[in-house]
């Protein structure tokens, strides 16, 4: 069961109780033997796009949403971005799905800037979420986490603040009814 969550969603149980990921949706990545690698897609970042490129030089009119992506290198930055699904993303990024794919390049960004339709959607995250190998599975036995399948209109038409209630409703779960055996997230 947990290979399926690659590239789909990880919805923090309600019972959670942890200050990062309480509350949180996660978008996965990667999960395999090596460890799991997503981001979090519910905690807001007040620095603005614009200051960012800025500050990397680079050239741009759009204000792409900052998110905090997980408490893993938050000084790292990583690009989500739709695509076409035959677009060829070359080494610079990785395919999450057909439409969408991430990136840590700069020239990534700056081509997304230059050569993307005004439709394209992005979001830029500071650090991401990572699990060590078999972490994730743990949390799943203690009842953390509720997978989901990746769905693009929760990442890019809900607001920040509604995403985990979107999720859950989309699964049709009431955190009020919800039951969880609960356990610490990492």
């Amino acid at each position: 069961m947990l290979h399926s969550i690659a590239q789909g969603l990880l919805i923090a149980s309600p019972g959670l109780d942890c200050p990062f990921f309480g509350r949180s949706v996660v978008l996965m990545v990667d999960h395999g033997e090596e460890g799991s690698f997503g981001f979090a897609l519910t905690k807001p970042s007040q620095l603005r796009f614009s200051r960012l490129r800025d500050e990397l030089g680079l050239e741009g009119k759009r204000e792409l949403p900052v998110l905090y992506g997980g408490p893993v290198e938050t000084n790292s930055g990583w690009f989500l971005f739709e695509r076409d699904p035959d677009e060829e993303l070359g080494d610079d990024a990785i395919a999450i799905g057909d439409r969408l794919a991430c990136s840590a390049s700069i020239q990534r960004i700056q081509r997304f800037e230059r050569e993307a339709p005004e439709d394209r959607r992005g979001l830029f995250f500071l650090g991401y979420s990572g699990w060590g190998p078999g972490q994730l599975e743990e949390e799943f036995k203690q009842g953390s986490w509720i997978p989901a399948d990746l769905d693009p209109s929760l990442i890019f038409e809900r607001d920040v603040d509604e995403r985990w209630r979107a999720a859950l409703d989309s699964l049709g779960i009431d955190p009020a009814f919800f039951v969880s055996r609960g356990g610490p997230a990492s």
